[in-house]
């Protein structure tokens, strides 16, 4: 199996999700393989989700953080995104490519949510969109290195609201999976599952997708965070194993601690 870097699975991850994945009719179109696309992405054993657990895990009233609603510019969403140094080993930079989005659409309009979040390109539009790739050096070299895309946006008018709202329908509504046509033909996602992720933020909610590759599966771990008119999108996978891939806890809490 010819690995990847790190760098290059986060920058195809978001942006090229459906196509490299999955493909026409499943098949992965890498022309190294879908597998090796992502053999750098973590894999671990996430315990199986809760059917119980609150699909909108906000903190208590108590501990629940304020915020300033700003809407935030391009400039403004760059400021608050995380940064190398402030979590242990994590590097963080610019995703290569961040400003193209995927192309996939759903052949179910109650799992348009999803596959905009896929493409990279959370729904409605926001005000402004800023991309980063979160690596752990410490793992450097490994064909399991910890990458994490981050897409942070703004949103006015109750639009970052609006965001969370149709992604947690969409979770409901498409759990026996769904159908995408786009630029590389069809692809499939055969489950939808939601995660007990813990909570970050004034609302948050975590969920898995599953891809294939070439009959494999493929598991796909989102996370999104809101406060205020600012949403946070963590992504994560894992094309190697049918496990659901690890998103590191302590990342998420140091990004949502920056949502205005």
């Amino acid at each position: 199996m010819k690995a990847r870097t790190a760098a290059m699975a986060a920058t195809t991850a978001v942006l090229c999700l459906a196509a490299v994945a999955c493909g026409p009719d499943g098949k992965a179109s890498d022309q190294d393989g879908g597998k090796d696309a992502g053999a750098t992405a973590k894999a671990s054993g996430t315990p199986a989700p809760d059917p119980a657990a609150s699909d909108s895990a906000a903190p208590s009233p108590t501990s629940t953080p304020t915020s300033s609603g700003k809407v935030l510019d391009k400039a403004g969403l760059a400021g608050i995104a995380l940064a190398t140094g402030e979590v242990g080993t994590y590097e963080v930079t610019p995703m290569q490519g961040g400003e193209e989005s995927g192309t996939e659409r759903s052949e179910n309009k109650d799992c348009g949510p999803l596959v905009a979040v896929i493409n990279g390109a959370p729904e409605p539009a926001p005000a402004a969109t800023v991309f980063r790739t979160v690596m752990d050096k410490s793992e450097e070299g490994k064909d399991d290195q910890t990458v994490v895309t981050e897409i942070l946006t703004s949103h006015p008018e109750g639009g970052a609201q609006q965001l969370m709202r149709g992604v947690r329908d969409a979770v409901r509504a498409c759990a026996g999976g769904f159908r995408t046509s786009g630029e590389d033909g069809p692809s499939t996602y055969t489950e939808v599952k939601q995660l007990p992720l813990p909570p970050a933020g004034q609302e948050s909610i975590a969920y898995q997708v599953t891809g294939s590759i070439e009959g494999d599966k493929v598991p796909l771990l989102f996370q999104l965070v809101r406060t205020g008119s600012t949403v946070v999108t963590f992504y994560v996978a894992d094309f190697v194993t049918a496990k659901t891939p690890q998103l590191p806890a302590e990342l998420v809490a140091a990004q949502a601690a920056k949502l205005p």
